[in-house]
């Protein structure tokens, strides 16, 4: 991938992490959303006084900028709900605070109210971290509705994403984010089964890295999804989003060590890695003060957070440059499965500082972007594995050919003296051994220098390794001796092995002929092999004495011994 193309990669990623902050609130999808104004709860003030008179409640404020603590908030009036449809629900976003009641004016004037406390709110708790507060049944028509808050943080807003939604828009909305959130969960698994299991194969640093950072993502999507609040009820609500922002925190500490692992060794030299490392140690401490110390300096602790957050996306690039200037062959992948994620992150560290609106699809777009960012991973984590496999493959042709160099004799092609032994000292079975010499060789060499000499046993080595079966060893263990070792039940015969050297055309038509002597017995161990080569070489010595061209056979190794 080219520059621009990566640039281009870039920008789209952006481009569609903005789409997803500048979208509509959350509620849109799930109902009917609904304008609220604000004012800061003084005492003796009563519900019934407030739906009367609602004076002094500000609607054009960013309800983040009137800090923490207790509040009133009173919506618009409300569309008007039919008798038959009396089930409706008010879907808010869940945010720190110790308590929250909700109440309700209906048309003949009657107030009632229902609420919960950050310990109360699981039962309420929807997926997508959304609190779904039921409408008391009352014969009227609601009207409008007030919200009063007690012990509110106001890091993101009072009342996230109000909305007003029917039990279809509300089972519509949960069965969706239950197929968002259980794909990612199968997916993470199931990613995290297959690394662990090509670890146990490969060792390769990166893959235990990407298994954890999987297990934060889980662990991320089942604290912010709000399904740990459904599966454990009891658990306090803002309990809750100390594990959030603590495994929100791990899973981009655990990137930064997947990233350094991931990466050739040569990108991180320098003083990215220190870097690299003060980061990870910003995100682990800031996220785990932020879950530990929560409420106390929390404002503090939240911008503390978001500069460590901020830290690692200024990091990012500076890896994704040092990786493009030293050539990695894995800028590309990583730029492709990152590129969204790193856009998001970007956009919820804007968030955080309230540069953009709430939005679920935003609050949420870290487990859509990673479960892209799951996929994309593990097509490179296959690419990188597909590298080692090559690497593993040129590694192991190499080792071969440098043995095979190192195992056979370079004039003749035929294994050395040592490869030679190495191979047939522990046969089973009885084996049989040939020596042959070429004879006169001395003469040959006078006769048409060494050069050709050199050519006549390249072509008596040919005609020996060409006469034998498969499975049978072939060797040059002198200056014109070869030896040749079979299986005795596959013998072959050693005359016809002196036949294919005489039929053999020799440099200058000149006629070579060659001696053999042969024994048969076991090759066990070294031993064996002595008295093996003596018994053949005593045959050999009677070939010779008969006028050479011809084979002698010695009787069993055991009985000459």
């Amino acid at each position: 991938m080219d520059r621009l193309a990566l640039l281009r990669w870039i920008l789209s990623a952006f481009a569609l992490a903005a789409g997803l902050a500048l979208a509509v609130p959350a509620a849109a999808t799930t109902g009917t959303p609904l304008s609220v104004c604000v004012r800061p709860a003084l005492p003796a003030q009563t519900p019934a006084a407030l739906f009367a008179q609602p004076r002094g409640f500000d609607c054009t404020t960013t309800q983040s900028r009137f800090g923490g603590g207790d509040f009133w908030i009173l919506s618009q009036r409300l569309p008007a709900i039919a008798a038959d449809d009396r089930d409706a629900t008010v879907r808010i976003g869940s945010t720190w605070v110790d308590r929250v009641t909700l109440y309700v004016l209906y048309a003949d004037g009657s107030i009632r109210h229902t609420g919960f406390t950050s310990r109360t709110a699981g039962r309420l708790l929807g997926l997508g971290a959304v609190i779904n507060q039921p409408i008391p049944h009352h014969a009227a028509a609601p009207v409008r509705l007030l919200w009063h808050i007690e012990g509110a943080a106001n890091l993101r807003g009072l009342i996230l994403g109000p909305a007003l939604a029917d039990p279809a828009q509300r089972n519509t909305t949960e069965i969706l984010l239950a197929a968002l959130y259980g794909g990612f969960g199968g997916m993470a698994v199931a990613l995290i089964v297959y690394n662990l299991a090509l670890w146990g194969a490969l060792r390769q640093a990166f893959q235990p890295a990407y298994c954890l950072l999987v297990l934060c993502l889980l662990a991320y999507a089942l604290t912010s999804s709000g399904a740990l609040g459904q599966l454990l009820p009891m658990l306090d609500n803002n309990d809750r989003q100390r594990l959030n922002a603590l495994f929100l925190a791990a899973s981009a500490a655990a990137a930064l060590i997947f990233a350094r692992t991931f990466f050739e060794r040569a990108v991180f030299n320098g003083v990215l890695r220190p870097a690299s490392t003060i980061v990870m140690v910003a995100l682990a401490t800031t996220g785990l003060a932020w879950a530990i110390l929560a409420p106390w300096q929390f404002h503090l602790l939240d911008r503390l957070l978001a500069c460590a957050y901020l830290a690692l996306l200024v990091l990012v690039p500076t890896i994704l440059i040092q990786a493009w200037r030293v050539r990695s062959n894995f800028l590309w992948l990583f730029a492709l499965a990152w590129g969204v994620p790193i856009a998001v992150a970007a956009l919820r560290v804007a968030n955080a500082f309230n540069l953009f609106a709430w939005s679920l699809w935003l609050d949420n777009s870290t487990i859509l972007s990673m479960a892209l960012e799951s996929m994309l991973s593990s097509m490179a984590i296959a690419y990188r594995i597909r590298l080692l496999s090559v690497e593993r493959d040129t590694a192991r042709a190499q080792e071969n050919a440098a043995r095979e160099l190192a195992d056979t004799e370079p004039l003749t092609g035929l294994l050395n003296r040592r490869a030679f032994l190495s191979r047939a000292i522990g046969r089973r079975g009885d084996q049989m051994l040939l020596i042959a010499d070429i004879d006169h060789f001395k003469r040959v060499n006078d006769l048409i220098g060494h050069d050709g000499g050199d050519e006549v046993l390249r072509v008596v080595a040919r005609a020996l390794y060409n006469s034998v079966p498969p499975g049978a060893l072939v060797a040059r263990i002198g200056g014109e001796e070869f030896a040749i070792l079979f299986e005795a039940t596959n013998a072959v015969a050693p005359g016809a092995v002196l036949e294919r050297v005489r039929s053999q055309r020799m440099p200058f038509d000149i006629v070579v002929t060659a001696s053999i002597g042969s024994c048969t017995g076991p090759l066990l161990n070294e031993t064996d092999w002595k008295h093996l080569y003596h018994c053949a070489d005593r045959a050999l010595f009677a070939a010779k004495a008969a006028g050479r061209d011809c084979a002698r056979e010695a009787p069993p190794a055991r009985i000459a011994a």
